[in-house]
């Protein structure tokens, strides 16, 4: 049975690690190098570092901090904000990023998933899906945002997932703008919708307030991982803590010792 990964994000602005509710009243939560290697301690299976303001600015990520960060990590490293061509990809996996995420670049040219698919790997392209509802009679059908959550678009999230990963998207990231920061769980019908709808990994993201949060997106909504941060940030709990309750729940996950019982 593969073993689910607990994700953990870095939203970065300025150069600094920020956080907010339904992807605005950011806040500083630190230095991204060392959140990224506090994490991978704590067993993170993964870091995934958004440069949030990048696509809004009109410019690259910030390849100084991608650089820094890749140098102190073991574990895998995504990339994403302000990548909008294959030169972008290139240098931004030339910094030390094993995958590249893609959102407003996608949505502009969705031709770029197919190219960098070719070029580097369709395990090194994840598409990344910022999405709210429609409206609020829950009619089932999610619209896709762009440049931070800002832009909506005439694309439908499920429609969008499945494009994308029929395009060569190795693995698709999906957030929920209505759950996000709240912390009272992922959009699980989002979430299940895009993982019964495409055959690759999918990463429910937005929404994490405790463990049973993520059980409930891999258990129920069949997510391949789950993305959090705040709950990590503030130090509601840990990435270990997170994952000994997964474990405890039957859900198969990395585990690493605790300091004390390293050897």
């Amino acid at each position: 049975m593969l073993r689910k990964r607990v994700i953990v994000c870095l939203d970065v602005r300025d150069g600094r690690v920020v956080k907010g509710v339904s992807f605005r009243a950011l806040r500083d939560v630190g230095d991204p190098v060392e959140l990224a290697v506090r994490y991978e301690t704590e067993g993170a299976d993964e870091i995934v570092f958004l440069d949030i303001s990048a696509s809004l600015e009109g410019r690259r990520t910030l390849l100084d901090v991608v650089r820094r960060t890749a140098e102190r990590l073991f574990i895998p490293l995504a990339v994403g904000g302000g990548i909008h061509a294959i030169e972008d990809m290139d240098a931004a996996l030339r910094a030390g990023a094993d995958k590249v995420t893609v959102n407003s670049g996608a949505v502009r040219s969705p031709a770029l998933i197919t190219e960098g698919s070719r070029r580097f790997g369709a395990q090194c392209i994840v598409v990344s899906i910022d999405a709210q509802r429609a409206d609020a009679g829950g009619n089932g059908t999610f619209r896709v945002f762009t440049h931070g959550g800002s832009r909506p678009t005439d694309l439908e999230a499920v429609d969008w997932a499945k494009r994308c990963a029929g395009l060569g998207a190795g693995e698709i990231l999906i957030t929920s703008i209505d759950q996000d920061g709240r912390r009272d769980g992922y959009d699980l019908e989002l979430t299940g919708r895009i993982a019964l709808a495409v055959r690759v990994p999918v990463i429910a993201s937005g929404g994490a307030g405790r463990a049973e949060h993520l059980r409930d997106a891999f258990r129920i909504a069949g997510a391949d991982a789950a993305l959090a941060a705040g709950i990590f940030h503030d130090g509601v709990t840990t990435v270990r803590e997170v994952k000994e309750a997964l474990a405890a729940a039957g859900v198969p996950v990395r585990l690493t010792p605790r300091p004390e019982t390293a050897t």
